[in-house]
């Protein structure tokens, strides 16, 4: 187990020394905002220089998710990110994961509405997530972070039970939670 560290993060920094203390294999993944700092976070520490973590930026949201079927499918610890309109384009590579038993991991940071200022694509959001977003009869396993700290502490526990019950896993966090800073114990 790595060392104990304590820092001031956002939240989609959190995310990204999380994956990288918990051992994931690979991010594939497209700048959105609000979670655009995964990717950048992952940038600035170069991972693949210690871990060799592949970290790769995708041409769209649809590769980048199949891109995880993929690194899944060969039996890697692999994530990928978005924001609200980038997770309903992934939603078919999620189904057919969903459909295949294959285990990886999603983090929607989500918008509080595109320029509308509603709570309505929030839900939007929540129900694509908890009821099966995509083409199928399936459910993904949903975890919601309250905090900072549980944006980085869902990150090694979203891996263990997509692994555990070969499910894709969601860890739906929004906007504030990304953007916010608080003290993190990594």
């Amino acid at each position: 187990m790595a060392e104990q560290e304590i820092v001031l993060l956002k939240g989609n920094e959190a995310i990204a020394h999380a994956a990288i203390r918990c051992g994931a294999d690979a991010f594939f993944g497209y700048p959105i905002t609000p979670q655009s700092e995964i990717i950048e976070t992952l940038s600035q520490l170069k991972p693949w220089e210690t871990t060799g973590m592949v970290v790769l930026q995708a041409e769209s949201e649809v590769a980048s998710i199949n891109m995880v079927y993929g690194g899944a499918g060969a039996g890697k610890r692999v994530f990928t990110s978005s924001s609200s309109p980038g997770v309903a384009l992934m939603q078919e590579g999620i189904s057919y994961m969903a459909g295949a038993e294959i285990p990886g991991v999603v983090i929607n940071v989500q918008r509080g509405g595109p320029g509308l200022g509603t709570i309505q694509p929030s839900q939007s959001d929540y129900y694509q997530a908890t009821r099966g977003g995509g083409n199928g009869d399936y459910y993904t396993i949903v975890l919601a972070p309250a905090s900072v700290q549980e944006m980085a502490d869902f990150m090694d526990l979203s891996f263990e039970l997509a692994f555990k019950y070969r499910i894709p896993v969601m860890i739906l966090s929004d906007g504030v939670i990304g953007q916010m800073m608080e003290r993190v114990v990594l």
